[in-house]
């Protein structure tokens, strides 16, 4: 007899907010940034810089390889997050960030994130909570790379779906 979809539990359900305490950490998967992934965010971004896409032109700037974007390392970092489902079926909105880049990031570098709860409160409307996060994106040398702070809309343990 098929089971209806409720009855049958989510693979990898998210966090609530009430479950990211501040101080608490994760790392992601890593991930290698290849020459594909730079020449298809170049082209789908509008990306037209020789900085990106001509490696002379870059090597005359001091770089010393396949220089990739800083919105291309965030878009990576961002995706290894949500990979790891803390926020599948919970997250509600992305309201705020603060980026820096503190150093390149080239073709052939591997990625991992490390993000760390800063703040979770509750917010001004019931069964949903603001969470601050620090998330440290780390090169294969163990080197910061790049630093965002994420402020987002999560579910509580109590949310109503809209209508319910």
């Amino acid at each position: 007899m098929a089971e209806s979809r409720d009855d049958v539990p989510l693979m990898g359900q998210g966090l609530t907010w009430e479950s990211m305490s501040s101080g608490s950490s994760f790392r992601t998967a890593a991930r290698t940034i290849t020459e594909s992934d730079l020449m298809a965010f170049v082209h789908v971004a509008g990306f037209n810089e020789p900085l990106f896409y001509d490696a002379s032109h870059a090597a005359a700037g001091g770089y010393t390889g396949r220089l990739v974007p800083g919105a291309l390392v965030y878009v990576l970092a961002e995706g290894l997050i949500l990979q790891t489902n803390v926020l599948h079926g919970t997250g509600l909105a992305f309201m705020h960030m603060e980026y820096s880049v503190k150093s390149p990031t080239y073709v052939g570098d591997t990625l991992h994130v490390l993000v760390t709860t800063l703040e979770s409160r509750a917010s001004s409307r019931p069964g949903r909570g603001v969470v601050t996060s620090r998330c440290g994106v780390i090169n294969q040398h163990g080197a910061e790379v790049a630093v965002f702070t994420p402020v987002r809309l999560i579910r509580g343990r109590d949310y109503a779906e809209a209508g319910a």
